[in-house]
């Protein structure tokens, strides 16, 4: 079962199929991954690249519109790659796919500018959902890491109080680890959409970041550094 970290809608299927890569060094892997991909009906995998360095070189020409990236990939690793992917191809959207679930390796990936996080043994049904979340703005978690993500931020909670977030904010932002939407927080804090989307700005500001998978990554793992403005409007 898959996990968001943020809201997300249903996405447009007349544009169906979606365009998806993969990067996997394991030949025998990375062909069943395309298996399942192709048999997915909204979805086609049209590049499939057995290392970082093919993949900086394919998916520009391959114009995917999602990549499934191996996080343990020989010579460049997959964190790596997506960051390289994300610095010249911002909108390209990333979900992370690995058989490990160690918060320092997610912390990464996710700083690197993933937005999803799956491990491979996440079933058919789950992955279709969390690619049809990710397409939709959501980002979609493996179970098992959401609640890594959930652990880990409610221990550095409680530690590392620089970070200047108000209780509200704070509240706000536990939320959104739980995977709510701007409405839902509303409903739970009893405050306007409005105010929640104020609460998201000064958050974002306040821990330097662009988006919300990576405010929630940051705050946990510490790495509170400077990343320029906000852009990620909620």
């Amino acid at each position: 079962m898959t996990t968001r970290l943020a809201g997300s809608t249903v996405p447009n299927v007349t544009k169906a199929p979606y365009r998806v890569a993969l990067v996997e060094d394991q030949p025998a892997t990375r062909e069943s991954w395309q298996r399942l991909v192709s048999s997915l009906p909204e979805f086609a995998c049209v590049c499939a690249c057995a290392s970082g360095e093919e993949a900086l070189r394919m998916i520009p020409i391959a114009r995917p519109d999602v990549v499934l990236m191996d996080v343990f990939l020989p010579r460049m690793s997959g964190v790596e790659c997506t960051a390289r992917l994300k610095a010249t191809h911002p909108g390209l959207l990333v979900v992370m796919l690995t058989a490990c679930d160690e918060d320092e390796i997610l912390f990464l990936a996710l700083e690197s500018g993933a937005d999803g996080y799956l491990l491979k043994r996440t079933s058919p049904d789950d992955l279709r959902a969390a690619l049809l979340d990710v397409l939709a703005g959501g980002a979609p978690m493996t179970g098992e890491i959401a609640r890594h993500v959930i652990e880990s931020f409610r221990r550095k909670r409680s530690t590392d109080p620089s970070l200047g977030l108000t209780p509200r904010e704070e509240e706000t932002l536990v939320l959104l680890t739980k995977g709510y939407a701007n409405k839902e927080i509303a409903h739970h804090l009893s405050v306007s959409i409005e105010t929640v989307r104020s609460h998201l700005k000064h958050i974002y500001e306040k821990m330097h970041v662009r988006s919300r998978a990576e405010a929630v990554a940051r705050y946990m793992s510490g790495a509170a550094r400077t990343a320029g403005p906000p852009t990620d409007r909620p």
